[in-house]
């Protein structure tokens, strides 16, 4: 990118030198990884933008596609080692705080080690540039209207499941024959209001999403990262009643993934997942 007696070329978004019809990242000392579709292109990062190109503030920054596929091998091994393990362990009747903790670390910590990874590698290092890890006072309110437009794709995929007759059963089936237990609510509330919406939304709307986006068009993402953080939440002992189980929390997904590409940041899409947590644990305890 440079010629004898030339200053280095800045940062910014260039034709593909491999000849696709992409551009791509030149980090002002070699090519990076990173690619970008020309539907993507006004999707460019503040300050690393060829001539012409719109920018944004905030920005997706796509991330290769491997970073989308690693993302999702981990999120299968995790979860699954996760839930083998405690109930390898349940027989020992350890407080529930432990196997909180056993839960969240081992179905949890390898995701959030996996995002900062991925930023590291394939991105620039930095979370919030890679994977949109910023928060606005604005998102106490943005937030909220996410979730609310999560709670009408989740009425939208339920009148399909109910009309359609197809097999559905609750993620959080039996929760509230647990009622009583406080310290079993505690732990859950923890798991699903806390750490879940965070690494999630780090890990589909933050990794994957961006990894997608480096190889389809925007749409097809956004819809193909909802059916996976679908997917996530199936449980074997579920059988077929997984099928609607996914559909609905395929709509979270894509509403989800929606809002990160609206706002170019993570924050209203993890009040927003919070929230739905929240609400549904409420209802449940209350019923």
């Amino acid at each position: 990118m440079t010629e004898l007696g030339q200053r280095p070329t800045p940062p910014g978004w260039f034709p593909d030198p491999d000849g696709t019809p992409n551009l791509r990242l030149w980090d002002g000392m070699r090519w990076t990884s990173a690619r970008v579709q020309a539907q993507v292109a006004g999707l460019a990062p503040s300050g690393f933008a060829p001539p012409g190109m719109p920018v944004a503030k905030e920005a997706i920054v796509p991330l290769p596609l491997v970073a989308a596929i690693t993302a999702i091998v981990a999120t299968g091994v995790s979860l699954t080692a996760s839930k083998f393990l405690i109930e390898g362990l349940v027989q020992y009747r350890w407080p529930i705080a432990v196997y909180t903790a056993i839960a969240a670390i081992v179905g949890y910590g390898p995701l959030l080690l996996m995002c900062i990874g991925a930023s590291r590698r394939w991105g620039t290092g930095s979370l919030r540039a890679d994977l949109g890890v910023s928060f606005r006072r604005v998102d106490l309110g943005w937030g909220p209207v996410t979730w609310v437009a999560c709670f009408l794709g989740q009425i939208v995929a339920a009148v399909v499941v109910v009309t359609t007759k197809l097999p559905f059963e609750s993620n959080t089936e039996g929760l509230a024959d647990r009622a009583g237990d406080r310290a079993y609510i505690i732990a859950f509330a923890i798991l699903a209001v806390i750490c879940a919406p965070i690494v999630e939304e780090l890990v589909f709307r933050g990794v994957v999403l961006r990894g997608l986006l480096s190889r389809t068009r925007v749409w097809v993402a956004v819809g193909i990262q909802g059916v996976l953080f679908g997917a996530a939440h199936i449980d074997p002992v579920r059988g077929m009643k997984n099928v609607g189980l996914v559909l609905v929390l395929s709509s979270v997904g894509v509403v989800l993934g929606g809002a990160a590409l609206l706002f170019r940041r993570l924050a209203p899409s993890m009040i927003a997942h919070a929230l739905l947590n929240t609400v549904a644990l409420i209802v449940i305890l209350n019923n």
